[in-house]
């Protein structure tokens, strides 16, 4: 069996492998389907900043003919200060499954200061166990996409802000009826049933943010990237009129 390659195997300073296309590689647009949560960077004055953010991910819209991701944000908060003084953000998604094996320094013991729900020791010694726990493991984690982007704060009380709240509000909106388990708190349940959309998605001060997706990298477990860029054919209707905001000008 050959062995692994190292995770710096593929040079990555340097755009890889572009592809341009009108729509997004088909493993991005799976990954934002099925993930949960993603990253949100913003920076201002070269200090950076990043937030994990509930968002719905839209192939177009009736106010955009491209891809756009949807997510809302406390107006005083800093990542809405920062994108209001730079707009351009970077996004981060991935389908890892976050499972961190036990660790052991190098006599073989058990690392000190145990986390509490990591696995036991005894799990890792077994060979069929370890093939368990890391079967859905195995089976789903395969690439991490960076998305690049130009972010804007949707206007207020208007119909583009109560459409976009309307799809965020469906898509972070789970199934019901789930009692806690032992250990388990309600408001782990509350949370995981309704996305924490009271907090972060109904609140009447909240703002929402449209990113426009325009590149962006994806990189695999062996440590391959593959540079993608989208064409702004799509912003063009068929008569190659511009378009704005997905609706053509007058």
């Amino acid at each position: 069996m050959p062995a692994e390659p190292p995770l710096n195997y593929e040079a990555s300073a340097e755009t890889r492998n572009l592809q341009v296309s009108s729509t997004l590689p088909s493993e991005v647009a799976q990954c934002l389907q099925n993930a949960r949560f993603l990253h949100l960077a913003t920076c201002t004055n070269l200090f950076p900043h990043v937030s994990l953010m509930n968002y719905t991910y839209l192939p177009n819209s009736p106010y955009s003919s491209t891809p756009i991701i949807i997510m809302t944000t406390n107006p005083s908060s800093k990542k809405t200060l920062n994108l209001i003084s730079n707009p351009h953000v970077s996004l981060l998604v991935h389908d890892w499954v976050s499972h961190r094996p036990p660790t052991t320094n190098r006599r073989g013991s058990a690392a000190a200061g145990d986390r509490a729900g990591s696995p036991p020791p005894e799990a890792s010694r077994s060979s069929l166990a370890a093939l368990l726990l890391n079967l859905n493991t195995s089976a789903m984690s395969s690439i991490s996409a960076t998305i690049n982007g130009e972010a804007r704060l949707v206007d207020r009380g208007t119909e583009e802000e109560r459409y976009y709240k309307e799809m965020h509000l469906d898509n972070n909106t789970f199934s019901e009826g789930e009692e806690p388990s032992a250990g388990q708190g309600i408001w782990d349940v509350r949370e995981r049933q309704d996305g924490g959309r009271c907090m972060y998605i109904e609140g009447e001060e909240v703002r929402v943010v449209v990113v426009k997706i325009t590149d962006g990298r994806v990189s695999d477990w062996k440590g391959a990237v593959r540079d993608w860029t989208l064409s702004t054919e799509r912003e063009n209707n068929d008569d190659g009129e511009t378009m704005v905001n997905g609706v053509a000008g007058s």
